[in-house]
């Protein structure tokens, strides 16, 4: 998963080898050189041994696991050259933007090519940032290696060692572990060894200026890695509320398979100048990385690493130690996606809300105010469309403006699910259990086929829950999530409610497309009844507002001019749709909006209800 978190409520507050012929044990050698930088670049060097087929293809990730969408990371490579084993440049074909044909491979010694960063470039071509990278000679190195290593057809399989060489007073960050370290001069080389291609992907390295501490849970390191480009802030800094968060966790998780080492890798962005933007984090099996910016308040940025490290946590349970075939051989150029979004994304964050409020990190309230809050934004985009069908083709442009549901709806899923389990074995059994039941069955290393998740869940509960699944899941029914609560005492409630024009509370009714910096109504909040009278649609870009412009340099001036409007002034706005501008005029009127609460019903200890919820939320 990678949790996104809004730009606009952040912006309101080779080593060369050599020409021998190689030694076929080895598998592929990769060299990266971090103390050679050439107009931004860096040149990665590929020795893949002995080729045995007369042509072959070179692979550079179209898209990676937990991105759910199509980066094509083959656009920030250059200048791809071959090499034989006389030192001789060979022709090299590119097929595509992330494909290239080596005929003669036979003859094949070695490739290199130059890799330009992300972070640095307008809208980080479309790539997520802690799925990005960032090459800044001397300070910092963001290596999310699919941005960097390829693979060669068939041969993904194979060992691979990867050897980066650095300045001597680099820190680096990683759960990948250094095999091997050689020191010449003031450069240091570190050797990586992995089974396959996959442990490249799987283990993002951060080189650079970095603060580092660790702590010790139930028989688990976690490692903190924190890049602070002004050094606002150090590791130490957020080691406290990271260790009360991680301790929580692994309290509520109980036992289950998991790493000796996380670490927890932190970039934060200085926004003074042209630097990562897409604020979140990005799961892999050992570790998480996570791009904040650095402006924030330390209350802040405790808070946003609770909420999207905690979340990148909870993947140790799905899909890390329970996936699909889809999932586990991961085609990265060809990507074929499981239905079962719901679960891999919306159980997780199920799970990262439902923890806080077990081990007594919130209270109750503020946990059923989040699911409230899910509710309501879940109600912006199609409710009836099957979440195996969003799942299954989540890649495609039919269905990605349905893709922030998944954390919505899918976490109601969670929720639901778990109450009907509760129900149905007296308090005892409900989702996490569940799951840890399929892990013990297939774990990290065996994959099930994914038609035949909801039969294996239902074997491993009970049969009434087929019901469930064909309803909720496979159907195209919306939940009724006023009978779920019920079960478990608490009350749903729909109340009218005064808003503020652009903001709701905390949660923002506008977003800003970082690609163009032009600020958008949300599709996932529903707009207020001021903008509907207006005439304003979710999606509408805003190019004016009684006249004055708006992009993301002045949104916090949209807002605070806004505070000054009153009931019966004129309102003009201009905005974009579909291409095409157009005008909005009316006059101002106080805004409302619906909103959902839930309350706990007093309800007497000793009732079903009562002792179900608390099974639900404690045990």
């Amino acid at each position: 998963m990678y949790k996104r978190i809004s730009a606009l409520v952040i912006s309101s507050l080779l080593f060369v080898a050599c020409g021998v012929q190689p030694n076929a044990s080895k598998g592929i050698e990769v060299s990266i050189d971090l103390t050679d930088v050439d107009q931004d670049m860096l040149t990665v060097t590929h020795n893949p041994g002995k080729i045995k087929t007369e042509s072959i293809k070179f692979y550079i990730p179209k898209t990676v696991p937990g991105t759910y969408d199509l980066s094509d990371y083959g656009q920030f490579v250059q200048e791809m050259v071959a090499y034989d084993y006389e030192g001789k440049t060979m022709p090299v074909v590119q097929n595509d933007e992330n494909t290239w044909t080596i005929n003669n491979a036979t003859e094949l010694d070695k490739i290199s090519y130059k890799v330009n960063d992300t972070y640095d470039i307008d809208d980080e071509g479309g790539v997520f940032s802690p799925a990005g990278t960032n090459i800044e000679e001397g300070e910092n190195y963001m290596l999310n290696l699919h941005g960097f290593v390829g693979y060669f057809e068939g041969h993904q399989e194979e060992n691979h060692q990867l050897k980066i060489t650095r300045p001597l007073d680099f820190k680096s960050a990683s759960s990948l572990q250094i095999a091997s370290r050689d020191t010449i001069d003031q450069k240091v080389t570190d050797a990586y060894m992995t089974s396959r291609y996959f442990g490249l992907i799987d283990n993002p390295i951060m080189y650079g200026k970095l603060s580092k501490t660790t702590f010790d849970i139930q028989d688990m390191v976690v490692e903190l890695s924190v890049y602070s480009p002004n050094n606002k802030y150090t590791a130490e800094d957020l080691k406290p509320s990271m260790e009360k968060m991680v301790q929580a966790q692994k309290s509520f998780l109980g036992k289950i398979d998991n790493t000796p080492l996380y670490s927890i890798i932190l970039y934060l962005s200085d926004m003074e100048k042209t630097d990562a933007t897409g604020f979140g984090a990005l799961e892999h099996h050992t570790s998480t990385t996570v791009v904040l910016p650095e402006m924030m308040s330390l209350e802040q940025l405790e808070e946003s690493m609770t909420d999207v490290v905690s979340h990148e946590f909870f993947h140790i349970i799905t899909p890390l130690n329970l996936q699909s075939e889809e999932v586990h051989f991961f085609d990265y150029n060809t990507p074929k996606m499981s239905q079962h979004l719901w679960l891999y994304e919306g159980v997780t964050e199920y799970f990262a809300n439902l923890f806080q409020v077990n081990q007594g990190l919130i209270t109750e309230q503020e946990f059923y105010d989040r699911m409230a809050e899910k509710i309501q934004t879940s109600q912006g985009f199609n409710d009836e469309m099957p979440m195996t069908e969003l799942s299954e083709n989540i890649l495609s442009e039919d269905y990605k403006d349905q893709y922030y549901n998944v954390y919505l709806k899918g976490a109601l899923i969670g929720m639901t699910l778990d109450i009907r389990l509760r129900e149905l074995s007296d308090g005892d059994q409900g989702i996490l259990k569940t799951l840890k039941t399929l892990i013990d069955k297939y774990g990290k290393n065996k994959p099930f086929q994914d038609d035949e998740l909801i039969s294996e869940i239902v074997k491993a509960t009970y049969p009434e829950i087929q019901n469930y699944f064909d309803t909720y899941i496979t159907g195209s029914t919306p939940i009724p999530y006023e009978e779920f609560l019920n079960k478990v005492g608490l009350e749903y409630i729909q109340k009218q409610k005064q808003t503020e024009f652009f903001i709701d509370g905390e949660t923002p009714f506008i977003d800003v497309n970082t690609k163009n910096n032009k600020i958008f109504f949300r599709k996932a909040y529903p707009l207020h009844s001021t903008f509907k009278e207006l005439g304003v649609k979710p999606g509408d870009y805003i190019k004016s507002v009684n006249g004055t412009e708006y992009k993301l340099h002045n949104v916090r001036a949209m807002i605070s001019a806004s505070f000054r409007w009153n009931s019966g002034d004129d309102l003009t706005m201009v905005v974009e749709r579909d291409g095409k501008e157009i005008k909005l005029e009316g006059k101002v009127s106080r805004p409302t909006t619906t909103s959902f609460e839930i309350e706990a019903k007093d309800v007497p200890k000793d009732s079903a209800a009562y002792r179900l919820r608390e099974a639900w939320l404690k045990s």
